[in-house]
């Protein structure tokens, strides 16, 4: 694996090979006997070209348990805002050399780019509406590491399925290790063509969540939409949001799952959000340092 830019670019053998990676780090994380330092040396170039808190900070984390360091690119006062080209910019990059690039753009397939203009390895944290696949592959961890296999498993997406990042990978990893599909979405907010035959799509959250094992919230992308896909936030959690009722109707083992920031009384409850036994956003977040570590390790060390 030389780059990692999407879910359909790499294959079940390197997936498998990260989740396993990304289990023995967090093992020893958590014994508190980490000490290699694959990246010693190493200088990994941070492009956050879109905001973002929680994928910047576990990459920057990652790098520096690894050993490594990182350089920012600072978006609030880069030659981008002066006119210069995304290529001209790459470019400039390019001459200093680093030993990886992690990228987040909202330009459709940016890290494809990236990747014809630079001699290392390119690291997507998320591009356009179309990928985001460390989150796709933390999420699947997280789901493993409670259920053992995702084979068999009724997971439903549910929230804005037509501009969010973080549902397009889903989709792809998730069938790829045998889920039972669900799209759970407003009309407005769904996608015209479903990338798998056998996916069961939803306008109805108490319909769409019966007997499910997984339920992934989604938060509204509302910097993608139209102002008029949604009347408003009250209607929205009123027929969409997640609350301990609705959640009644999916398996008793049931997995609530959200990639965060969450809107609390929009897409979920505050008690669902926090339910001691069936809530696992925080540990999606946790685990977001051990996949990572582990991307990284694969391709910069």
């Amino acid at each position: 694996m030389n780059h990692l830019l999407d879910i359909e670019s790499i294959t079940t053998d390197q997936i498998d090979k990260i989740l396993i990676k990304a289990k023995q780090i967090k093992d020893e994380l958590s014994r508190g006997n980490y000490s290699k330092k694959p990246l010693d040396g190493k200088v990994v170039f941070s492009m956050f070209l879109e905001n973002s808190t929680r994928t910047r900070t576990s990459f920057d984390m990652a790098v520096y348990r690894l050993g490594g360091s990182v350089i920012h690119w600072d978006n609030n006062a880069n030659s981008l805002k002066k006119g210069e080209t995304l290529t001209d910019t790459i470019r400039c990059v390019s001459s200093y050399k680093p030993d990886g690039l992690i990228v987040r753009s909202s330009e459709f397939k940016a890290p494809y780019t990236f990747k014809t203009l630079m001699d290392c390895p390119i690291i997507n944290a998320g591009d356009s509406y179309r990928a985001h696949p460390s989150q796709a592959l933390l999420d699947t961890f997280t789901i493993e590491e409670q259920k053992g296999s995702i084979n068999g498993l009724t997971i439903a997406i549910c929230g804005d399925i037509a501009h969010s990042r973080v549902a397009a990978c889903n989709i792809q990893l998730l069938h790829q290790k045998g889920a039972k599909l669900r799209l759970i979405s407003p009309p407005t907010l769904t996608i015209n063509r479903l990338p798998f035959e056998d996916i069961k799509t939803f306008t109805d959250m108490n319909e769409g969540v019966k007997d499910c094992d997984v339920i992934m919230m989604l938060r509204n992308q509302k910097e993608r939409m139209e102002a008029s896909a949604i009347p408003d936030d009250d209607w929205y959690f009123r027929n969409y949001g997640l609350t301990q009722q609705r959640l009644k109707l999916a398996k008793e083992n049931v997995m609530v799952m959200h990639p965060a920031p969450m809107n609390r009384g929009v897409e979920i409850a505050d008690d669902v959000a926090d339910d001691p036994y069936k809530s696992f956003i925080f540990k999606q977040m946790e685990n977001g340092l051990p996949i990572r570590m582990a991307i990284l390790e694969s391709l910069v060390s």
